[in-house]
């Protein structure tokens, strides 16, 4: 126990935090380029590429937001050492559930994107957001948040 009271935790949570936080950062800027997507860019898109992301609802692109903004927030409440980054953490792992399960089950987005980016993908966010919760939660229980 540190003499401030808090647990010592590891350098190993320091380094999975920050880059948990990169990667939410990577996640944030391409919800930002869909958001602010510019004519000349559109352009310059495949054609099918354009119409999922024109047809794409409301509630899905809300996901999204979800995903990315929580997994931010959820990394930077790590880095603060708050307990609450498991509950935003969690948010952040529905918002990927939700908009990948659009994606897979409502469009044709496997077909459109390919292997790589239709199918590995989804897996490895859905991964990575797993993995956050159960850091969090494991986390907490060693009373590295609070």
């Amino acid at each position: 126990m540190a003499s401030n009271g808090k647990v010592k935790v590891p350098v190993w949570y320091w380094i999975v935090s920050i880059v948990a936080l990169i990667w939410n950062l990577i996640g944030a800027m391409a919800y930002l380029g869909q958001a602010f997507i510019t004519d000349e860019m559109k352009a310059a898109m495949p054609a099918e590429q354009l119409a999922l992301m024109e047809n794409t609802p409301a509630w899905a692109t809300a996901a999204f937001a979800f995903a990315v903004w929580g997994g931010v927030l959820g990394c930077i409440a790590l880095l603060l050492r708050k307990k609450w980054a498991k509950m935003v953490l969690m948010v952040s792992l529905l918002g990927i559930l939700i908009q990948l399960g659009y994606s897979y089950f409502m469009t044709n987005a496997v077909e459109v994107y390919g292997t790589a980016q239709g199918v590995v993908m989804p897996i490895v966010l859905i991964v990575i957001g797993v993995g956050l919760v159960v850091f969090a939660n494991s986390a907490q229980k060693k009373l590295w948040i609070n």
